[in-house]
């Protein structure tokens, strides 16, 4: 039988696929094409040994150029913490932003420093990293970083999925987009390469998680608020009262999780921009999403999903202010640490939006990692 980690390059667009245990065959979930996978008795005999006999690979089998699991000591009995972190500035090109890999660093900090993941298990893509390497942001490691998060989870598991960068809409044709539109995140060669498009990560990142796996994704981009494509968004309005939307497609698909939890803040809605800002750390460009998610954290007020997206909410707001929301405190000093400066371009990044598999009270459910 084939172990549940193993993937494969679809046969009709090559989009590498998780194969279920057992499975012969899978059907992608953006082409449609049926990639059949040879039965386990056609394959060569393997010789018996003290330890666990792999299958040999499949011509479409397309690993992750990733270990497969940290290295380290075995995960403990709360399970193992996973990040894969992506920032992208489009550097020397017109689209180029100035906050993302800020952004990426001090997010990195805050996954080590305040909720313990081990630096081992959080992947960077940033434009810092080799161009030749599997950490360079461009498409076809983002998609192998997104399959390295979900490979081999286990109930206890905590993953996080932190993006910033561009994000944009392309026209959906299937019909399961209220709006008619499919949200993408824009790696650094998407002129060429093309978009990652919700339908891919939903199927990648969101749909294999078991029962007992939390995936917490944290999206500063344009066009963010369903790009995981999850069946309810929480909308608060602004005296932070909330309502939950059902986004499940009319065709019935389910695009929650195989029983994990899986929760999505978002920098703003999916019709709405974003920008870089120098408003909120007063020191250098950030996102503001990513920004005053931190300071919310750092500033205790972490209890539950409704208490962060409130100072999240506040801190925007009184960008401006004198008020001790911005500027000074942990989150600057952070950046001063952390960065050698830059230049802000204005704008901020609207409310967050928070998308879940299921709905739940934002205001009592407990937030952790």
């Amino acid at each position: 039988m084939y172990g549940s980690n193993m993937l494969v390059n679809c046969s009709g667009c090559h989009t590498p696929l998780q194969l279920p245990p057992g499975a012969t065959s899978i059907r992608c979930a953006l082409c449609h094409a049926v990639t059949h996978i040879a039965e386990p008795r056609a394959l060569p005999h393997q010789p018996h040994s003290s330890t666990h006999a792999h299958p040999p690979p499949s011509p479409h089998m397309a690993p992750s150029p990733y270990n497969h699991a940290p290295p380290g000591p075995p995960p403990n009995a709360h399970g193992r913490k996973k990040a894969v972190v992506v920032g992208i500035s489009y550097k020397y090109s017109r689209h180029e932003l100035k906050g993302c890999i800020n952004d990426a660093k001090c997010m990195k900090y805050l996954l080590m420093n305040k909720f313990n993941f081990p630096e081992s298990s959080i992947i960077m893509l940033t434009e810092e990293e080799d161009p030749r390497g599997p950490k360079f942001p461009n498409k076809h490691n983002m998609r192998m970083a997104m399959f390295w998060l979900v490979q081999g989870c286990q109930p206890g598991d905590s993953l996080v999925f932190h993006y910033s960068g561009h994000g944009s809409q392309q026209r959906n044709y299937s019909g399961d987009e209220a709006d008619g539109y499919d949200e993408t995140l824009c790696p650094l060669d998407f002129e060429t390469q093309g978009m990652i498009v919700d339908d891919e990560i939903n199927a990648t990142i969101v749909r294999p998680l078991p029962p007992g796996v939390r995936l917490h994704a944290l999206i500063d981009a344009c066009h963010s608020g369903t790009v995981l494509d999850l069946p309810f968004l929480c909308r608060m309005d602004r005296s932070g009262r909330y309502v939950w939307e059902d986004h499940r497609p009319r065709s019935g698909t389910w695009k929650g999780s195989a029983g994990g939890e899986v929760i999505s803040i978002s920098g703003c809605d999916d019709h709405q921009t974003s920008a870089d800002t120098s408003a909120l750390s007063r020191i250098t460009s950030t996102g503001a999403m990513t920004f005053c998610f931190i300071q919310a954290i750092e500033r205790g007020h972490g209890t539950t999903y409704g208490s962060i997206l409130n100072a999240m909410r506040t801190a925007i707001r009184n960008v401006g202010n004198d008020g001790d929301v911005i500027g000074g405190g942990v989150v600057t000093s952070l950046l001063s640490m952390l960065l050698t400066g830059g230049s802000g371009i204005g704008g901020l990044r609207q409310e967050p939006q928070l998308t879940a598999c299921e709905p739940f009270d934002v205001y009592t459910k407990p937030f952790y990692l």
